[in-house]
């Protein structure tokens, strides 16, 4: 597997961003391996949040959304997916599957850092891969967010601009990472927070996982995930954890995602599931604010307290 690895430099002085980079080894599945990244903030001893970004974004995307959760007495931990962020990015579109992203991320966080208990805020692929996980290892779960995300299976309908997307991104010769991501803001980015969504990418040749993402959205009964999503959905139709939905009103993407995890996880049930007001397919970026308050009200509600100690 040939695999690149933005330099450094490319991540020195971005925006609002002040986190010191993390890193583990992790099996890229052809007998190599690949450095994933995380940040990794908070007290160690301190119940663990797991924020999980999707395309293109990056763990950029939690900036806002950190400080005001370590202030609750909460441990962040970010990882970027494989190919996107500071972690390494195999260089063929064919490198990439909805299998081996569920795989690289147990490995980090599971065989590497021993993730235990944990509260798990996920949106976009980030839920997809995120809730697949969820599913596949409950037993290391205290409790999901889940935002602008859900879990696509190719039986039912999705939204029109999430069934475009695949031909969309297909047809692209360039892939503008950065102006894609303001896009989905409701509010923009500013120019400086563009670049930083830009940063991973040096030129083209590193954005094959961003530009394979949207082929792999299990969207079609013929898409090769479909089997592990529904094998999925007969574990997350058992999750009596709590789980809660906190969609934005103005994701194109994501619209009615939240029904099913409402309706069928047991864990979902009688949660005060929130609407966030203003905040487009990037929440995070739009209310991210909002967004960490709604999380450490659940986590309050849900485990007691303030949320500085596990258990």
């Amino acid at each position: 597997m040939h695999v690149l690895r933005t330099p450094d430099e490319r991540f020195a002085n971005l925006p609002g961003f002040p986190f010191a980079p993390h890193y583990v080894e992790v099996p890229d599945g052809e007998g190599g391996t690949l450095r994933v990244h995380h940040l990794d903030e908070g007290p160690r001893d301190a119940r663990i949040v797991l924020l999980m970004h999707g395309n293109p974004s990056w763990s950029y995307l939690y900036r806002k959304m950190i400080p005001p959760l370590v202030a609750a007495g909460h441990r962040c931990v970010a990882p970027d997916l494989v190919g996107l962020g500071r972690s390494d990015k195999p260089a063929r579109l064919e490198d990439y599957t909805v299998a081996r992203h569920v795989e690289w991320m147990r490995a980090a966080l599971f065989d590497r850092l021993d993730l235990r208990d944990v509260n798990l805020v996920c949106q976009d692929w980030g839920g997809i891969i995120g809730l697949r996980l969820v599913a596949e290892h409950p037993e290391r779960f205290a409790s999901v967010v889940a935002a602008n995300t859900g879990m696509p299976t190719g039986q039912t309908p999705v939204s029109d601009d999430l069934r475009k997307w695949p031909e969309i991104a297909r047809q692209m010769k360039e892939f503008p990472v950065g102006r894609m991501v303001s896009m989905g803001c409701t509010g923009g980015l500013s120019e400086a927070e563009i670049a930083a969504y830009d940063a991973p990418f040096p030129d083209e040749s590193y954005k094959a996982a961003a530009k394979s993402f949207p082929a792999l959205i299990p969207i079609t009964p013929d898409n090769p995930a479909v089997p592990d999503q529904l094998r999925a959905w007969e574990s997350l139709d058992r999750f009596e954890r709590p789980l809660l939905c906190a969609f934005s009103d103005m994701d194109p993407f994501n619209k009615g995602g939240n029904k099913a995890l409402e309706k069928r996880v047991p864990g979902a049930q009688g949660q005060a599931h929130a609407t966030i007001a203003g905040g487009g397919h990037f929440l995070q970026e739009d209310r991210g604010a909002e967004l960490a308050q709604v999380v450490i009200d659940f986590l309050a509600r849900v485990h007691g307290g303030t949320g500085a100690a596990r258990g």
